[in-house]
């Protein structure tokens, strides 16, 4: 494929706008070697052309203009925009990076330890473990916290680029979300523990109180049983049911062997847990092998992992497919990660990672856990989420959704098309009932949309 028509895939993809208007284009050669680079306040890894980017994102970076070249009226950008895209979402960026999977024996052995007595550490210890580990979390440049929208700027400068350089007033795309909805959120459940699992119905209470309806995921093997009444229960309130790992002891991305061994058994759970999702334990990761997985969607990449035992991040907050995956970023603080490591029992950061992501249009991706959800005072704090986002739904500001009801929603949205009929933009294909015609258009230098809902 060529650079050109891959750049303009990632372009329509994100946008799913006529193919006519989605020609970014990439002149000359690039650089053989990809590095990082600034461009319009967003870092990107990539290969440039004309520019030599930097090994280290610590390093002074070469910023790069996205209005470069062009001619009959093409746009043209000094990098292919669909590389630079899956080199954040996939993480290739961190390649070169020190990988907290390393499989050294030592390095195996502490972990195998860790997670072996994990389950019966206090939360009081683990938590000093934890911010040991993760100390400077707060000064690593990149991804930048508390939310990167790296991906998302880059397709965006790529809408202003084509609404310049074509002469267009304004370019139709498909909206991100259906009934027009300006945002979507999501609330997740990981269960850990014994004392988690059976908290679950009062959990599930307080999110019905607030008219929240939430996925539990469900650890298989080890941690606890798994009665076929418990996650029945679970299904019968309108709730979703998924696989957590196999046995959350951090191991399952440790070597491809490991993996290829565990993962028949992860499968034939998801079937009988008639589950579509998955998450592994801890946030480990290697989406490079999620073709594996037997299931719809996946939510184990946060967008910034500063706080996780896995450096990196996804640098969006908008689902993208990996493979035949579709991939739902974690795009919030995890609640341990809130209360235990920075230390905050207020809802302060939550608010600002909601307001961000919204301001962008994104998905609001909750992880929480029942096992800490215990504990008065975190309890309360949780219900003040709930009641802000409730406050946000019944104000039309997001869509709640269940995980699985925004999988098959980007899956369709990802099969539609627009087309022109009657002078009119026009939406078809699977759900194009509840999806809307939107217009990108330039007031200034800023970006701004309208809707025009389809009849």
């Amino acid at each position: 494929m060529s650079s050109r028509r891959a750049s303009a895939n990632a372009f329509s993809d994100y946008y799913r706008c006529p193919p006519e208007f989605a020609d970014l284009g990439t002149p000359g050669s690039l650089s053989p070697e990809s590095g990082y680079f600034a461009c319009s306040g967003a870092i990107g890894f990539g290969r440039l052309r004309d520019a030599v980017p930097s090994r280290q994102v610590t390093e002074a970076l070469p910023e790069v203009s996205c209005f470069t070249g062009g001619g009959n009226g093409r746009s043209t950008l000094p990098f292919d925009v669909s590389e630079v895209v899956t080199n954040l979402q996939r993480e290739h960026y961190c390649q070169s990076w020190a990988h907290p999977l390393s499989t050294t024996w030592s390095a195996s052995v502490q972990r195998g330890v860790y997670y072996s007595i994990r389950p019966v550490l206090p939360v009081g210890v683990r938590k000093h473990l934890q911010r040991a580990r993760l100390n400077g979390w707060d000064r690593i440049p990149f991804p930048r916290w508390p939310v990167d929208f790296s991906v998302e700027t880059f397709l965006e400068r790529g809408m202003v680029m084509v609404l310049r350089r074509s002469g267009l007033e304004k370019l139709p795309f498909i909206w991100f979300w259906p009934d027009g909805a300006p945002s979507c959120a999501i609330m997740t459940h990981d269960i850990e523990t014994l004392s988690g699992r059976e908290f679950c119905g009062q959990l599930m209470d307080l999110d019905d109180s607030y008219g929240v309806k939430s996925s539990f995921q469900v650890i298989p093997e080890v941690r606890y049983e798994v009665p076929a009444a418990f996650l029945e229960g679970i299904r019968a309130r309108g709730f979703e049911v998924n696989v957590h790992d196999l046995n959350h002891d951090g191991r399952l991305f440790e070597s491809r062997e490991r993996f290829l061994e565990r993962v028949p058994l992860i499968n034939s759970y998801g079937r009988a847990f008639q589950s579509s999702g998955f998450r592994a334990g801890a946030m480990y990761r290697q989406q490079e092998w999620f073709g594996l997985l037997g299931f719809s969607y996946d939510m184990s990449v946060p967008n910034v992992a500063h706080l996780e035992p896995q450096r990196g991040g996804c640098c969006t907050v908008t689902p993208y497919f990996v493979g035949k995956i579709v991939e739902l970023p974690l795009t919030a603080t995890q609640d341990y990660s809130l209360f235990h490591i920075i230390g905050d029992y207020s809802i302060a950061l939550w608010k600002k990672q909601i307001d961000l992501i919204r301001k962008r249009h994104g998905l609001i991706s909750f992880c929480t856990h029942p096992d800490y959800l215990i504990e008065p005072r975190a309890r309360a704090v949780y219900s003040d989420l709930l009641a802000h986002l409730q406050g946000l739904r019944e104000a039309g500001a997001i869509w709640m959704a269940l995980p699985g009801q925004v999988d098959r929603w980007w899956r369709h949205r990802h099969e539609m098309t627009l087309v022109r009929k009657d002078g009119r933009w026009r939406i078809e294909g699977p759900d194009s009932t509840r999806a809307w015609v939107a217009y990108a258009t330039l007031s200034g230098d800023r970006l701004v949309y309208s809707f025009d809902p389809v009849a």
